[in-house]
């Protein structure tokens, strides 16, 4: 078969819904079995989580002790640690699961194309967390932390000047609220490069449109540095630091795109100097 022949799929949209039907019923499957195999060591895991809050604790000379209030709240942290965990385990299969329903509509040069970017995506999302985890979560929880006040011991008497003790006393929902939150959407900005990537190929943006809306990409990226972190300057200037290199990364890709595909066209014959003279100056005007 040639390599620009669509592979032998034209079924009807019946036979395409009930593909897609399989391959989310596996997706699912995978997903409760390993919510099943996270609940039996949702221990380890959350001391997986909460080992950069005890660090800092314990660096301060207290316990680490997180709380729950409610009767439920031990059970149901359990439960929210393996629904975190059941994802993450099954991302790959469920990803495995949506190549393997999209593929064959895919021409075989579309295919090596986008697997890359396929494989890409997991590592990327595996290295913002990270990044947030070991980097981010531990500056964050230093912040807050400095704002305990730690009175004098119970057993002396307090003086006149003494401070009234202010102690750090979280629940697990609430820390593993915020945990969760760092980690996951780390991870998602650190897809920047791998959509604006595959966005290029696909011509919906280009190396010259990206670079031209730096300034607006600077106010979104604040903007989601302001939102996805707690309120203190450290880890905002981190996340929109590390973001707006990833969106900078992200034109360089762009731009390599572009090139490859000129030099393809240009050996087919296919490309337009003025017309594309007459784009480039489009974009400049606009911009």
């Amino acid at each position: 078969m040639d390599d620009h022949e669509i592979e032998n799929s034209s079924a009807p949209l019946i036979e395409h819904l009930a593909e897609l039907r399989t391959r989310l019923i596996y997706s699912v499957l995978a997903f409760l079995i390993c919510v099943v195999l996270c609940f039996t060591v949702a221990g380890p895991i959350f001391n997986f989580l909460a080992e950069p809050l005890s660090r800092i604790l314990q660096q301060n000379g207290q316990a680490p002790e997180l709380i729950f209030t409610g009767l439920q709240q031990g059970f149901m942290t359990q439960v929210r640690i393996s629904l975190f965990g059941g994802f993450v385990l099954a991302f790959p299969i469920i990803g495995y699961q949506l190549w393997r329903f999209v593929a064959p509509g895919l021409y075989r040069q579309e295919k090596r194309a986008f697997l890359p970017f396929l494989l890409a995506s997991p590592i990327l999302f595996a290295l913002g967390a990270a990044f947030a985890y070991y980097i981010i979560l531990p500056l964050a929880f230093t912040f807050f932390l400095s704002f305990q006040q730690l009175g004098p011991d119970a057993s002396s008497a307090m003086g006149p000047t003494e401070d009234v003790g202010i102690q750090f006393l979280g629940t697990i929902n609430e820390y593993l609220g915020i945990t969760m939150k760092f980690i996951i959407a780390f991870g998602l900005c650190f897809q920047l490069p791998v959509l604006l990537t595959l966005m290029g190929k696909a011509g919906l943006v280009s190396a010259q449109g990206l670079a031209a809306t730096r300034k607006y990409a600077v106010v979104g990226i604040l903007t989601l540095a302001a939102i996805a972190t707690p309120p203190d300057v450290i880890s905002q200037v981190i996340l929109f630091t590390v973001v707006y290199g990833l969106y900078e990364i992200s034109i360089v890709l762009v731009r390599i795109v572009e090139r490859k595909r000129e030099a393809e066209l240009r050996a087919a014959g296919l490309w337009d100097d003025e017309l594309e003279r007459e784009n480039e100056s489009a974009a400049k005007e606009a911009q």
